[in-house]
């Protein structure tokens, strides 16, 4: 057994009931997942809400960050899947702020990181996939399934070509999941190791507080590197989910 004031970094990741419901015998229990989940929307909301109220001829800095937020996420929608894409913008907008408050939330001791647990990254990317073949098989029907074989490909050839299309559009909601989970998970093991051997240090007297400098140096500089590595996780997944939106509008390729 660890001892009792061993640093556990994965401690942070587990999940906790507070309000335990169950209903048919499925486990139905609002956690600290959720919590955290609602808390999310609802600080995403609030910003966009008290940011954008005033609507002001000078813009003030809030809501200037949300305006620019706002064209950010435009353009590259834009520039991914075309002027028909902005149809999309609600739900493209949706998904990049609830990751990005998600992931900077977690940044701030005692809150929980929804988006370091495989279920919930791989839930919204299933939620991308699921938009972009019920809206490519409504719009295009059986035209959709282009997609899979791309113009230009000899007909001997598209046997396998399908095949590998497949298998790669099949991949994506992994793909797109891992890369979020692994990123947020890795960051935070990472930063309560190194704020682990601050305390540890710090418990051995004065020359364990020397040598705490060190990892107190790298825990402010991966603190850093965790903000940018939270808005730059935030963008690749909206980034992707902008470009695998355009191949529900514009199948063959």
């Amino acid at each position: 057994m660890a001892a009792a004031d061993k640093v556990d970094p994965i401690h942070q990741f587990h999940i906790n009931k507070i309000v335990p419901i169950e209903i048919g015998g499925y486990d139905l229990s609002f956690t600290n997942s959720s919590l955290f989940m609602v808390v999310t929307v609802v600080v995403a909301s609030a910003f966009l809400y008290l940011a954008t109220s005033g609507r002001h001829l000078v813009p003030t800095r809030w809501q200037s960050s949300a305006e620019l937020t706002y064209e950010f996420i435009a353009n590259m929608l834009k520039d991914s899947a075309g002027s028909q894409g902005m149809r999309f913008f609600p739900f493209v907008f949706s998904l990049f702020m609830f990751v990005l408050v998600a992931n900077l939330l977690g940044l701030i001791p005692y809150f929980f990181t929804v988006t370091s647990h495989i279920i919930v990254t791989f839930a919204l990317s299933v939620l991308v996939i699921g938009v972009v073949l019920v809206y490519g098989l409504a719009k295009h029907g059986f035209g959709f399934f282009k997609l899979f074989a791309p113009s230009g490909v000899p007909a001997i050839l598209i046997p396998l070509v399908a095949v590998i299309e497949v298998v790669s559009f099949l991949s994506r909601p992994v793909s797109l999941s891992v890369r979020l989970f692994a990123n947020m998970l890795a960051g935070h093991i990472t930063l309560k190791v190194f704020a682990g051997f601050i305390v540890s240090l710090g418990a051995l007297g004065g020359v364990g507080i020397a040598g705490a400098v060190l990892p107190l140096i790298m825990t402010v500089a991966i603190t850093g590197l965790e903000v940018l590595v939270a808005a730059l996780q935030a963008y690749v997944f909206a980034i992707l989910t902008c470009m695998y939106l355009n191949d529900a509008l514009h199948p063959g390729h």
